[in-house]
């Protein structure tokens, strides 16, 4: 599928201000000296306490189709699947997921860093990119051209086409969607990776690098997020997107903000998107996961000493993705779910 010449422009704006946001225009893959968790000159500054993304969760309603797409069109091996255990499903605030089934699936290189897929009704009314919480999930990719073609025989929708970013050529990325609502951006550092900010993808695709967040008040969310988790975000910025205006149907040429903040660990963020009075809090059946992309889950090193409202008290959790670890859930200002898993 050949889009017109204002998507592809839309692809290369989005890309761009995932950079962008990263900070100043030194704080870009070649220039890895202005990142932003660095204290300032003179200062001391504590590591972000959020330190790596763990698990991306999609509320799925054909588990199988799930499985197939992403084992069959992005080589992600299936770890794991069960049943959602009860008292797991009550600490998500998602009672009625209680035993669902689940699928648990990785990259080859990445094999710790999972997408997860639960079983769940869809919702009418749900649209992606144009409603508050979790809106998308970023993978590492090696060759994101050769992988665009190889998705013209996908069931996958391409919703951005590959384009090198204009300031910063190096990086190319593209957007696809999924039966499931979940959009899925494909990124590649085509320089020196050695000196990037951006991961390995050691393979084809790669593992879920940035999680993308979007609330009504972009203040809000990096508030939280700072006062919660020691996040220290880059400047906001506003550029106009069309991906988004064709999602929410505002006013085209429209400036909407936009950050990134790092998480502890290299090749780790959260891009942060203040969305438009159009985009409305995502519907959600009661006591379900809400459709889309779930939940994204993130390693801390104590939950103990985050100064947060767990919708439960923390308690070990059996399977692969938490080895007997303890986790727990709280509700963002977006309404989005951030479970924590002990490391």
């Amino acid at each position: 599928m050949n889009l017109p010449a204002a998507a592809r422009r839309a692809t290369r704006g989005l890309a761009l201000l995932t950079v962008l946001a990263l900070g100043s225009a030194a704080a870009l893959p070649q220039a890895p000296a202005a990142d932003p968790s660095m204290p300032p000159e003179g200062g001391t500054r504590a590591a972000p306490r959020l330190t790596r993304i763990r698990i991306a969760t999609v509320a799925a309603p054909d588990l199988r189709q799930f499985e197939q797409r992403y084992a069959r069109w992005f080589g992600y091996v299936v770890r794991e699947r069960g049943r959602v255990d009860p008292e797991l499903a009550a600490g998500w605030g998602a009672p009625r997921a209680a035993g669902r089934p689940y699928v648990l699936m990785s990259a080859a290189g990445w094999p710790d860093v999972y997408l997860r897929a639960v079983r769940a009704p869809p919702v009418r009314g749900y649209r992606p990119l144009a409603t508050h919480g979790w809106n998308a999930i970023e993978l590492i990719v090696d060759d994101p051209r050769a992988l665009r073609d190889r998705m013209r025989r996908s069931p996958f929708t391409v919703i951005g086409e590959p384009e090198p970013l204009r300031a910063y050529p190096s990086i190319v990325a593209f957007q696809v969607r999924g039966a499931a609502g979940e959009v899925v951006y494909l990124t590649s550092e085509t320089g020196d990776r050695s000196r990037s900010i951006l991961p390995p993808p050691r393979g084809e695709i790669g593992r879920p690098f940035i999680m993308v967040l979007a609330g009504p008040d972009i203040h809000a969310l990096l508030d939280f997020y700072a006062t919660s988790f020691g996040l220290a975000p880059g400047p906001v910025r506003a550029r106009p997107l069309q991906l988004l205006e064709a999602a929410q149907g505002y006013e085209p040429g429209r400036a909407l903000p936009i950050a990134t903040a790092r998480l502890a660990q290299h090749g780790n963020l959260i891009e942060f998107d203040g969305y438009s009075e159009r985009a409305t809090a995502r519907p959600a059946r009661a006591g379900e996961l809400p459709p889309g992309v779930a939940m994204t889950s993130f390693g801390v090193a104590d939950l103990d000493a985050l100064r947060v409202d767990y919708l439960r008290p923390p308690r070990p959790q059996s399977g692969l993705a938490y080895g007997g670890r303890r986790t727990a859930t709280v509700i963002g200002p977006a309404g989005e779910r951030i479970e924590l898993i002990e490391e």
